[in-house]
């Protein structure tokens, strides 16, 4: 008869180990962070700003107080949570989706069609129904690069990046003309019923219940592909697509196809939470780049989903503070892309055989040579 008591400490031994590489990633991240703000004080210096009172503008508008953490932080946090699952999950199973800002924005622009398309739909209906518009939407755009890859051979890198390019011209075409506010003075939608807001999820804060989504499936993402087949599957992929089509007997091509689909409708719903819980219009800039950041996001994260959840705020702390550095102390907001830059770069050097070395250098068709390796 087994000992509970043993029973129980193994149990909690085998939980701690599925943990523990995140732990690792969020702590890796936190001392990038940390050395990177370190190199940025030294950058405002010798440029002639006042680095102290930059950075602490940059603290203040993003992790200083209450309300800026909850009504900007988090609040630019959640597309760049979402985006980078997205990314996160494509790139495990070595699937290059580069198009999650097209996706996002072919999401919102869904979304915003069946809001004012069911306008008089009660919020119960409409709210839902919108969200998963926009997934859908999202899904159905990586969609057109998945069967591009299995039918034509064409490479999802080239085809995602140049459907973000479509997307846009497209959203613009839409805020432009089918879906362009009555007056045509603005490249903007109508506002979309008020059935179809995200409710707060803080009262007194911008802090809505996409953030908990985001959380919710970060946390749904990381578990399943520890837990289930499916994820198993997108691991074995992403280890060795030939030894997994062989050994395992996995249909390849089908995982692919369903990872560029899911990584496509978590970029949809990203859009479509921005517009329900931020924008409430579909505008025609109303990405600033999500997608693009999301693979920084990604990355730093090593592509685990709990440490995608970390990194998303961290970058959305950068964001939101980027504005309020540039409000007191005159520093271009430009420079926080310098920074999420760096964090990267940071990373990159200071592992050896990462996920995200191994990541890009598979990328870009080279392979890094391994410790015991002279480079």
């Amino acid at each position: 008869m087994s000992d509970p008591i043993s029973d129980r400490a193994r149990s909690w031994i085998g939980g701690w180990r599925q943990v523990r590489p995140s732990l690792a990633t969020g702590a890796a991240a936190a001392v990038v962070a940390f050395v990177s703000l370190a190199l940025l004080w030294l950058a405002l210096r010798l440029a002639g700003f006042d680095a102290s009172l930059a950075l602490g503008a940059l603290w203040r508008g993003s992790f200083g107080n209450w309300y800026a953490l909850t009504s900007s932080t988090f609040v630019r946090a959640t597309p760049l949570v979402l985006t980078g699952l997205a990314v996160a999950v494509a790139f495990r199973a070595h699937v290059w989706n580069i198009g999650a800002d097209g996706q996002l924005l072919i999401g919102a622009a869904v979304a915003t069609a069946v809001g004012l398309a069911f306008g008089t739909a009660p919020a119960w209906v409409l709210l839902p129904l919108a969200l998963v518009a926009g997934a859908v939407g999202g899904g159905c755009w990586a969609a057109i690069a998945a069967l591009l890859r299995t039918r034509f051979g064409v490479l999802e890198v080239i085809s995602t990046i140049m459907l973000n390019f479509v997307a846009v011209d497209l959203v613009g075409y839409l805020v432009r003309g089918p879906l362009q506010e009555p007056s045509h003075a603005y490249p903007q939608s109508n506002p979309i019923p008020a059935a179809m807001h995200l409710p707060m999820l803080i009262p007194g804060t911008r802090l809505h219940w996409g953030f908990v989504a985001g959380a919710t499936a970060a946390v749904l993402l990381w578990w399943g592909m520890r837990s289930t087949a499916a994820g198993f599957r997108v691991r074995a992929i992403g280890a060795n697509a030939d030894a997994a089509r062989v050994a395992g007997r996995i249909d390849v091509a089908r995982t692919t196809t369903n990872v560029l689909l899911l990584s496509g409708a978590l970029s949809g719903l990203a859009g479509a939470i921005e517009v329900c819980g931020v924008t409430f219009a579909l505008y025609e800039n109303i990405s600033p780049g999500y997608g693009y950041t999301a693979i920084a996001v990604a990355l730093l994260a090593g592509l685990d989903p709990l440490g995608v959840l970390g990194t998303g705020i961290l970058f959305g702390g950068l964001e939101a503070g980027a504005l309020s550095m540039q409000r007191e102390a005159s520093v271009p907001s430009v420079v926080v892309t310098a920074i999420e830059a760096a964090l990267v770069l940071l990373l990159l050097a200071l592992s050896r055989r990462g996920s995200a070395t191994s990541i890009i250098s598979r990328f870009a068709g080279a392979r890094l040579p391994s410790a015991e390796e002279p480079s």
